[in-house]
C-alpha cells in the first residue's frame, strides 16, 4: 500500500515503476503522530525524511524568540530538514507536526543509500529539482508581490492550505503580523 501511494504522488514529477517505490517503502517506518509533535528540534541533525500520508508538518527558523515559518507540506508530500539531511549537520530550522499526521518516515542513512541505486538517483534529482523551483517561486514572491497578491494566489492554489493551516503561521509565512493577515482577509470578503 505505502508503495501506491508514493507511486501516485510523485508520478506526476516522474514516473517510476511501482519496483522502485516498493524498495523505497521497505525501508520506511509507517508513523501515527499528535499535532506539535516536534520531528526535527533546532540546531539539530534531521535524523528522518518524511511523506505525508494524512495531515500537515510546517518549516519553522526560530528567529528573535518566536518561530517564522519557512514552508508547510500536505498530503503527498515529501517534507524534511533537507539540508540537515543531505549534509548531516545541524540546523536552525523545527519541523513540527501541525495537525495529526500519519507519515512514512525513512532514516537518513536509508534515504541516501537509496540515492546511489540507479532509480534512486532520478527519484532524488526529481524531489530536488521540485523543491528548488519551489522555493525559487517563493523567494520571488516574496521580493515582488505584496502580501495581500500572496495571500489571494494561496487561496486559489492551495484552498485547502487555508481552512487547515493556524492564522499565526501563515501570517508568519506571508511575513506579515497575525492583524495583518485579518485586514486582508476582511477586505477579500
Amino acid at each position: 500500500m505505502p508503495a501506491k501511494i508514493l507511486k501516485q504522488a510523485f508520478d506526476s514529477y516522474f514516473v517510476a515503476p511501482v519496483e522502485a517505490w516498493q524498495d523505497f517503502a521497505a525501508h520506511c517506518r509507517q508513523l501515527e503522530l499528535d499535532k506539535e509533535f516536534i520531528l526535527k528540534d533546532v540546531d539539530s541533525v534531521a535524523s528522518d525524511f518524511y511523506f505525508i500520508i494524512s495531515g500537515s508538518i510546517g518549516i519553522f527558523l526560530w528567529n528573535d524568540d518566536q518561530e517564522a515559518c519557512l514552508d508547510f507540506a500536505l498530503e503527498n508530500n515529501f517534507v524534511g530538514d533537507y539540508m540537515s539531511v543531505l549534509t548531516g549537520k545541524p540546523t536552525p530550522l523545527i519541523v513540527k507536526t501541525l495537525e495529526s499526521c500519519s507519515l512514512l518516515a525513512i532514516k537518513r542513512e536509508d534515504y541516501l543509500k537509496l540515492g546511489n541505486t540507479e532509480i534512486g538517483m532520478i527519484l532524488m534529482r526529481a524531489a530536488a529539482e521540485s523543491s528548488y523551483i519551489h522555493k525559487q517561486q517563493q523567494q520571488i514572491d516574496l521580493l515582488t508581490k505584496t502580501a495581500g497578491e500572496r495571500y489571494k494566489e494561496l487561496i486559489e492554489n492551495q484552498p485547502e492550505l487555508i481552512k487547515r493551516i493556524a492564522q499565526k503561521h501563515l501570517a508568519s509565512y506571508l511575513g506579515i503580523t497575525p492583524q495583518s493577515l485579518s485586514r486582508i482577509r476582511a477586505g477579500l470578503h
